[in-house]
């Protein structure tokens, strides 16, 4: 038995991880682990104001499949994954992930597959603007 792809969205408001992390729950389930990807005041030591993250028409497609190849893995029982887009401030969350499992070690194993797929594959890019005024486009083909 194959889990399920709960949610799996790119939205530029605000991401909320109590709510992936309820989609998830189920009653066999002994775990749920979840990611939040936070936006942090600095980069390779500079200082960091903001970021902006641009998504290709394709995101959404593409989030969707990585969700279902890890909802693919029999020990998973659900997945629920967002990534924001738009302007974020310092603190504001781009990214949330949430897995369900039997047992943690399969579910802290499957979360951290599920981050690290979207961040490789999903066609979102991250302008970061510095205290000092410059600025740089980050995982940009």
């Amino acid at each position: 038995m194959t889990g399920i792809v709960v949610t799996a969205q790119v939205l530029d408001v605000p991401l909320d991880l109590a709510a992936h992390e309820k989609a998830v729950v189920e009653t066999r389930a002994g775990a749920v682990v979840s990611f939040q990807g936070v936006v942090r005041d600095h980069d390779g030591g500079r200082g960091v104001t903001l970021l902006e993250y641009e998504g290709h028409p394709t995101a959404e497609k593409i989030l969707r499949e990585v969700a279902a190849e890890i909802a693919a893995d029999p020990e998973v029982y659900a997945v629920a994954v967002s990534h924001r887009i738009g302007t974020l401030a310092i603190g504001d969350v781009a990214l949330v992930a949430s897995v369900s499992t039997a047992h943690r070690a399969a579910a802290f194993a499957a979360c951290a597959r599920l981050v690290d797929e979207v961040k490789a594959r999903l066609p979102i890019w991250k302008r970061q603007v510095f205290t000092d005024g410059t600025e740089e486009w980050v995982n940009c083909p």
